[in-house]
């Protein structure tokens, strides 16, 4: 479900039961396999350091649901890199729920790297998803959408990435609230590269919190 504009309504999850049933609803088949990598997020994430003790409290609402509203904005079939994958977020939900995407999990740290490659291996997810480890800038190869969540700030994230998704492909950013106001401070960078930039607001399901996504694109398209 994608929406041009923010309504500035939330809607709260009020229970964890609560989120795990929309999470069933969007992940369908794929339900057994998230439960299994918010599991490991949640046990092995927190104790190599890649989730917060805090965090997982609200995993499902903050993080798997947030990351799984960006499917609606990728075209069937896609080639997908996601760039900064930390512990895989938002390119594992992404992968679980969508089988018909290639994704590659782009991560430069070896321990996040290493966490990613026991996640895809344990998940049967390695027939469709790769991980790379090697930084953005140093890829050399192109992709149809490229994703990256709490990276960098917009000016640094297109220098990282332009060329992985240009000139036909798209960078799908999930950003915070302030996403209009990274925008405005990307103008330069934008303009410089020819590339136009708009906010959408999605969300993985009706009753799911909405996700803020900045979508860049090449201005010739």
């Amino acid at each position: 479900m994608c929406e041009s504009r923010s309504s500035g309504m939330m809607v709260p999850m009020a229970t964890v039961d609560g989120e795990l049933q929309i999470a069933e609803a969007v992940f369908g088949n794929g339900y057994e396999e998230i439960r299994r990598y918010v599991d490991i997020l949640t046990t092995r994430g927190v104790e190599w350091g890649l989730l917060g003790p805090k965090e997982t409290s609200r995993v499902w609402e903050r993080h798997v649901l947030n990351s799984a509203a960006v499917s609606s904005l990728i075209p069937e079939g896609s080639g997908l890199a996601d760039v900064g994958s930390g512990a895989g977020l938002p390119g594992v939900p992404l992968a679980i729920l969508r089988e018909d995407l290639r994704v590659t999990l782009i991560e430069p740290l070896l321990r996040r790297s290493n966490f990613l490659t026991q996640i895809v291996d344990e998940l049967g997810l390695a027939d469709r998803v790769e991980v790379l480890r090697t930084r953005a800038e140093d890829c050399d190869s192109t992709f149809d959408v490229v994703t990256a969540r709490a990276v960098a700030k917009l000016p640094t994230l297109i220098g990282w990435t332009k060329s992985l998704f240009l000139p036909d492909g798209q960078l799908l950013a999930v950003k915070g609230i302030s996403a209009e106001d990274e925008v405005k401070k990307a103008q330069k960078v934008l303009k410089s590269s020819h590339l136009d930039a708009e906010v959408l607001v999605v969300r993985a399901h009706p009753e799911a919190e909405v996700t803020h996504v900045v979508r860049v694109v090449s201005s010739a398209r």
